[in-house]
Formats: structure tokens, sequence, C-alpha cells
């Protein structure tokens, strides 16, 4: 099933998003490479799709796990969390209607 996993970032968390950004790249290749990521991206905290010093707030990502609760540690897991980039990550059931 898919799962939305929808964060939050920090204020003024760009510093350590780019810190650990190549190990959150890396994870997501991972879920690519198996076929299970419909999509991946950041928030950027202005209106453009290079928001500069003004960075991201947040980040979404729809893939497909086994269950809430792997879709849940798998998020859990992720190096944003352990780099202090979110301040709240929730991870739903979604049911992809479109395209």
């Amino acid at each position: 099933m898919l799962y939305a996993i929808v964060a939050t970032d920090v204020a003024n968390s760009l510093e350590a998003r780019m810190a650990a950004r190549p190990a959150h790249l890396e994870r997501l290749q991972q879920l690519k490479a198996e076929g299970r990521i419909v999509l991946a991206g950041p928030n950027p905290a202005i209106d453009s799709n290079d928001p500069g010093a003004a960075g991201f707030s947040g980040s979404l990502i729809v893939a497909e796990f086994e269950s809430l609760n792997a879709a849940q540690a798998w998020a859990d897991a992720d190096p944003y969390v352990a780099a202090g980039v979110y301040a709240s990550v929730s991870v739903k059931p979604f049911k992809q209607v479109l395209p």
C-alpha cells in the first residue's frame, strides 16, 4: 500500500538539511531502485523552485510499504530526523486516484 510521509522542518533548518542530504537521498534512491517510490521532494520556504537561503519548510514522500508500521519505521530512521531537520513527521495511508 502507498503511504504519505509529510514532514515539517524546524526553523532555520537549511544547514542541517544540507549536511544530512546525501544520506537522505541515498535512502530515497534505494526506494526508487526497488520501484516503490511515487514521488518525493521538499517544500520550498518561499514561492520559488530555488529558494536559496530561505531554505525549505518540509518534505513530502509518497511510497509503497508493507504496512503503516513499516512506513513509520522507515520515516523514523530518516537522516533528517537524526539531524534535527524535522520538527514533526506524519505518516498516513495514501490512496492514489490520479494519474
